[in-house]
């Protein structure tokens, strides 16, 4: 299969990129400076030049704090370059797959999120994500959106992609009162190339299965596997950081209708973070 990945550079996209080349797919993976998904006309050149089997979005602005100084860049990179990609690959005929957010979700419902509830995000980072998922099904009805959350793997830079380099160097504090459902970037890239050859459209909800966690568990669960002392991890409120941007108190996401189309669900989070801080030890080595 021929696949376009977006936003090479970003940690999903170079995960998915690994997967889609180990079995045997034919991989455009393009960075910003490739393909700036901002401009419209760039955008269907570059489709119409390749004419994918399908587009993988992985192009984002993910600074959530950043979003409310910049809500201009946010938009362009998360709502119109998502549908630009929309249009273009509706009229090469080519799949489309993007990625959201579970920060569309404002928390009040401290379960578990499904397609059932509706969106009301609380920042800018999460309205531009939501108008992402409109526009691209009002552009191309056979868009897949895939609501993720908490994903950290190698060469990430967030708080869970990064614990276990900040525990090498000492105490840390976790947020003990803020939940969500942790992602293994490289569980979910598997999953998205599974929703391409799938291709149902929809939404679905995509996190590693589990009851999740709060960022301080998720911190306890690696000084587990590390076998480090867990009294490092010091446990604070969300309330305590005073960040800009306004965040769900409980983001977990779960999925109607994966199983129902065969999709099984992905292992437990905590499985994942093994495999996770296992392949970081081989990276230190």
């Amino acid at each position: 299969m021929k696949v376009v990945i977006t936003g090479a550079n970003g940690m999903v996209a170079r995960a998915v990129a690994r997967h889609c080349r180990g079995i045997g797919d034919d991989v455009s993976a393009l960075t910003r400076q490739e393909l700036d998904i901002g401009d419209r006309s760039e955008v269907c050149d570059l489709v119409a030049s390749i004419r994918p089997d399908a587009v993988i979005n992985c192009a984002a602005y993910t600074n959530v704090d950043g979003a409310e100084s910049d809500p201009v860049s946010s938009e362009l990179a998360n709502a119109i370059g998502v549908e630009n990609l929309a249009g273009a690959c509706r009229d090469a005929g080519s799949g489309f797959v993007t990625i959201s957010t579970d920060y569309v979700f404002d928390g009040a419902n401290l379960g578990f999120y499904t397609q059932r509830d509706d969106p009301n995000p609380l920042g800018v980072y999460g309205k531009t994500k939501l108008g992402g998922e409109r526009r691209a099904r009002g552009e191309y009805a056979r868009s897949i959106v895939v609501r993720s959350g908490w994903i950290y793997g190698t060469g990430g830079t967030n708080f869970l992609s990064i614990v276990h380099k900040l525990l090498a160097k000492g105490p840390i504090s976790a947020i003990a009162d803020s939940y969500g459902t942790p992602t293994f970037a490289e569980d979910l890239a598997v999953r998205l190339r599974e929703l391409v050859e799938l291709d149902i459209p929809g939404i679905y909800h995509v996190t590693n299965s589990g009851d999740g966690t709060s960022y301080a568990g998720f911190a306890h669960a690696v000084c587990k596997g590390l076998g480090t002392d867990p009294t490092l991890v010091k446990e604070v409120s969300h309330l305590d950081l005073k960040r800009p941007a306004p965040r769900p108190i409980s983001s977990k996401l779960a999925c109607l209708v994966s199983e129902r189309f065969g999709l099984s669900k992905l292992r437990p989070w905590e499985n994942a973070l093994e495999e996770f801080i296992s392949s970081e030890r081989v990276l230190q080595e």
